[in-house]
């Protein structure tokens, strides 16, 4: 007999609410969570749309949102804006805190790194072997992951700081492309969760994956002072890359006959041009755990033909993402954004979302645009990218 029914490798964002998902529809289930570290979650935040979800998928990841506000902020040399677009965001320590309160000790392994991963067992570093009919790995982007696709990255370092005075910031800056652009597209992001704390990122649309975090600190200090605000102390910090794809196939997220069945960022589910992967994470959660596969190859079977299915409802964005990155040097990558961010609020909402429209697609691609068309041409076909990313 296996140890478990379903043993979910890796404690990050997709695992947990699929375990969180299977604890509340199929209680029968053996479940065990596996994690490397002493917390679920690693160090992270994530952030979404109040449109990104439906009104029962908001319900699943509500006793997690650190903070909400009606609104969000965005600035342009040439464009201010206010979109009345709802911003949330939870915080690696508050999923942890709810998952762990959820699912109890007997569900979760913690410490405990990873050697291998198949299809029906999962090995520690220690060389214990854990079994169970249906695995999933959910370890996040890792260097083999997509490893045939054209990509490029969005990085990101961040400080959580406790100022001397109040910020005055009423609701999160989403993008502050005002800041000096080096190294692609780049902006500062700011989360203020109370009067006097928030969360100060610079962030980076770029194609390479290195990010110097002693200079990204010195940027976001530099920024804080800018903006009159007086850091008494740091909280904590973050970094992360996420994964922006240019071009490729579905193809490149499939696996081994002997692997387990991936899912999260691994599976290829995560918004092609934001990175988000937080409301795919919330529907497949959703959509497997009430008929949840009896073993591996099923799971497999299944999460590939929906991460085809992604692909091609997706190429759109990646499209943009290779005008982005292919087509616009120097401050037209500002220039594109500050374009798209002056576009109807309720089209932004959708681009979000992934749910775009074919008039929005039009609409976004017509009219005036930044990038001088011959070279906006050059930029269309997949294959420029793979020139684009073996010339970095």
């Amino acid at each position: 007999m296996a140890d478990f029914d379903v043993i979910l490798a890796g404690g990050g964002l997709s695992t947990g609410l699929m375990a969180l998902k299977l604890r509340e529809v199929r209680p029968e289930l053996r479940v065990l969570v596996i994690e490397r570290d002493a917390h679920l979650g690693g160090d992270h935040t994530w952030s979404f749309h109040g449109t990104d979800l439906a009104k029962d998928e908001l319900a699943m990841i509500e006793p997690m949102i650190r903070s909400r506000w009606p609104a969000q902020d965005v600035r342009f040399p040439q464009l201010k804006r206010t979109l009345d677009t709802p911003y949330c965001t939870i915080v690696s320590n508050d999923f942890d805190r709810h998952v762990r309160g959820q699912l109890g000790q007997d569900a979760l392994l913690l410490n405990a790194p990873i050697a291998e991963v198949a299809t029906g067992s999962v090995v520690l570093e220690g060389g214990q072997k854990l079994t169970a009919p249906c695995v999933m790995d959910g370890r996040g982007w890792q260097k083999d992951t997509g490893r045939d696709l054209a990509l490029a990255y969005q990085k990101f370092f961040g400080l959580e700081v406790e100022l001397r005075d109040p910020h005055g910031l009423s609701r999160p800056i989403i993008m502050d492309a005002t800041v000096e652009q080096t190294d692609g597209y780049r902006f500062i992001y700011c989360l203020p969760y109370t009067p006097t704390s928030l969360l100060i990122e610079d962030t980076y649309y770029s194609p390479s994956m290195d990010l110097d975090a002693e200079r990204a600190a010195r940027e976001i200090r530099s920024y804080a002072e800018q903006q009159g605000w007086k850091i008494e102390n740091v909280g904590r910090e973050e970094k992360g890359c996420l994964p922006i794809v240019l071009a490729g196939d579905a193809s490149a997220f499939e696996t081994n006959p002997g692997d387990a069945a991936p899912c999260g960022l691994r599976a290829g589910l995560f918004h092609p041009t934001t990175g988000y992967s937080l409301p795919d994470a919330v529907r497949v959660a959703s959509h497997f755990a009430r008929d949840f596969p009896r073993n591996t190859d099923e799971l497999k079977a299944r999460m590939t033909m929906l991460s085809e299915t992604q692909w091609q409802k997706r190429k759109f964005y990646r499209l943009l993402n290779r005008l982005l990155f292919l087509g616009a040097e120097g401050n037209d990558k500002r220039k594109v954004m500050q374009r798209f961010y002056g576009m109807p609020q309720d089209l932004i909402e959708r681009f979000y979302a992934g749910r775009s429209t074919q008039l929005d697609k039009l609409r976004i691609l017509s009219g005036k645009p930044p990038i001088p068309i011959p070279t906006a041409m050059r930029a269309i076909p997949a294959r420029a990218a793979w020139n684009f990313v073996r010339a970095q």
